[in-house]
């Protein structure tokens, strides 16, 4: 029978931690730091401390957490080696099961890890569903970890150590995550869809109105329609819009959604779990029998990362009455003009105008992302409330200088324009990093027709911008743009400027913002804010509502925009369940 979290809250020491016992390997220390805290708000709560005592610990101590984690590698060792859980886990995987190829490759893997480090590989073999991970994924993971720096290793060793503790840790609460999983499915599920050229190499590539992406938009109609949606449709410019209608038909509406595009090579959840949260929500309200006394509005938009065409926030634009009819006219690099495209599609363009909301009727908009940083997997924390989206300004430089001989020209006498340039790659990071939360990147870099024996006499270089702010973005601007001219005046250079973005940033309304804290917190979970220095969907719905975001993990050090995306789905249910506890707040202040 499963443990109850009013047991752990209520029993003796000694008997609260034999019930966590297992939990970390040989280290009945972390469950008894942990239980000092009693008594706990939550699963959650108690996880985020049994972390925290690691966290705190000593650099001896944590070494010594994971070397006395069993080898990965030691099927045929199990027995006094490997604990009944480690078993189990270790089958889920497949491990005693492999080919003798497979296994002999993994005894050598092995080997040369522990070699390298002085600890055992940890992984979490039961993966970020809890299901198992196939053999060829341990053996992938097995290699890619081997080319981490010895500190990086340990980190990575402790944070699957601590998932490994919360995959136990559900087994003996008998929590588990039941929205999270499905949510989880719905990803796999959607993500069988993707373009030609990617399709075939199992890579995930969803670009504006491929056959790809409209097949996506068919599967979160029926999904949408299966979950109780009471109204479902696919508007004219692509974006997938379900309605949960309130107990009143002149309620106002809470709109909500991320894009169901991606980026070529992608991964799984950028976007779209924004749309599988609240779609998750509303079966659970339907499942209740529950109305709102609000209107919730989910959309799956259409297009936000402009990988087909120039245009982006196509489908969040169209709400606001941003999108401009002389993009129909852009073309594909196949030559496909988005206005056949979406001939093609059995869209109307000249319905676009008519998709422009009234704010008035709208409470405000809310979006659920994935991280795509680091910051929540380094910190160890499922969820953070986002404080705002920074503005950006993106500019394309051309420094000219004059192209002379590499051998016969003092260096001195040079008028180097890649010079110039490596100056300011150095100079935006180093201006960047005294902001805290500012950052800068020249993420192209190019000598026209340069050659090795030739000084370069001229260099192009891009700058990405930005801020949680308009006005700490435009310092940063005017330090890199007075830095540029200094640095050719001295250099004897010149250049030219174009701006070719100019975002504004998009703070969080302080009102909705506080929804997410406290739903955070009624989680039994450390509430933390942040900026987004990525765009989202709900800069563009901050120009005529207010707006709030909620970031979610990312496993693997949190990389987005890559196929190894990843979060878990037990961070999922924690972000279900805190926009459920969203929703009813609001519907309790709504009434």
């Amino acid at each position: 029978m499963a443990y109850t979290l009013a047991q752990l809250n209520s029993v003796p020491p000694a008997e609260a931690a034999a019930m966590l016992d297992g939990l970390y390997e040989r280290a009945p220390w972390i469950a008894g730091r942990a239980l000092q805290s009693r008594p706990f708000r939550s699963l959650a709560d108690l996880r985020q401390r049994m972390r925290q005592a690691v966290d705190e610990a000593d650099a001896d101590a944590r070494l010594a957490l994971v070397r006395a984690h069993p080898e990965l590698a030691a099927p045929a060792q199990q027995g006094p080696t490997l604990s009944e859980a480690s078993v189990r886990e270790q089958n889920l995987a497949g491990l005693a099961q492999g080919t003798a190829a497979e296994l002999s490759r993994l005894r050598e893997l092995d080997a040369v890890y522990g070699a390298k480090f002085g600890f055992p590989f940890v992984l979490a073999v039961r993966g970020p569903r809890g299901a198992g991970l196939a053999l060829r994924q341990v053996l992938d993971e097995f290699e890619r970890r081997l080319d981490n720096p010895p500190d990086v290793e340990l980190q990575e060793a402790l944070h699957h150590l601590h998932r490994i503790a919360e995959l136990r840790l559900q087994d003996k609460f008998g929590d588990a995550p039941a929205l999270g999983n499905d949510i989880w499915d719905w990803g796999e599920q959607l993500a069988v869809h993707s373009d030609p050229g990617y399709a075939e190499k199992g890579l995930l590539t969803v670009t504006y109105l491929t056959d790809a992406h409209r097949a996506c938009a068919q599967l979160l109609s029926q999904w949408m329609r299966e979950c109780g949606f009471d109204e479902v449709g696919i508007d004219a410019v692509g974006n997938v819009v379900g309605r949960y209608l309130a107990d009143r038909p002149d309620a106002p509406t809470l709109l909500t959604g991320s894009h169901y595009d991606t980026v070529r090579n992608a991964g799984k959840y950028d976007g779209r779990l924004g749309i599988f949260v609240p779609m998750a929500c509303v079966r659970e309200l339907h499942r209740r029998g529950q109305r709102l006394p609000y209107h919730l509005e989910v959309i799956g938009f259409a297009e936000e990362e402009g990988q087909r065409y120039r245009a982006t926030f196509l489908g969040s634009g169209a709400l606001i009455g941003g999108f401009r009819l002389e993009w129909l006219d852009q073309k594909d690099a196949d030559g496909i003009s988005m206005r056949d495209a979406m001939a093609h599609a059995g869209l109307r363009a000249e319905d676009i105008p008519a998709l422009r909301r009234d704010p008035a009727r709208y409470l405000g908009f809310v979006e659920i992302h994935i991280e795509q940083g680091p910051v929540l997997y380094e910190m160890g924390l499922p969820l953070a409330v986002v404080t705002s989206i920074n503005g950006c300004l993106r500019y394309q430089v051309q420094v000219s200088g004059m192209a002379c001989h590499a051998g016969t020209t003092p260096m001195d006498r040079r008028r180097d324009a890649a010079a110039a340039a490596a100056e300011m790659v150095l100079y935006v990071e180093k201006r960047a990093a005294q902001d805290g939360d500012s950052v800068g990147t020249v993420g192209m870099l190019e000598v026209p027709s340069g050659s090795i024996n030739v000084v370069p006499g001229e260099c192009r270089f891009s700058l990405d911008l930005r801020a949680p702010s308009d006005a700490q973005r435009d310092a940063l601007a005017r330090d890199v743009l007075a830095e540029l001219d200094a640095v050719c005046q001295r250099r004897g250079l010149r250049f030219t400027l174009e701006e070719t973005m100019r975002a504004a940033a998009a703070p969080s309304a302080p009102a909705w913002q506080r929804r997410w804290e406290q739903a955070v917190d009624a989680l039994g979970l450390p509430v933390h804010r942040m900026p987004s220095g990525a765009g989202h969907d709900a800069m563009k719905l901050h120009e005529v509502m207010p707006q709030a975001m909620l970031f979610v993990r990312g496993q693997n050090a949190g990389i987005s925009h890559n196929p190894r995306e990843s979060t878990t789905s037990d961070d999922i249910q924690l972000a279900a369940l805190a926009m459920l506890q969203l929703l009813d707040s609001l519907a309790n202040d709504t009434k």
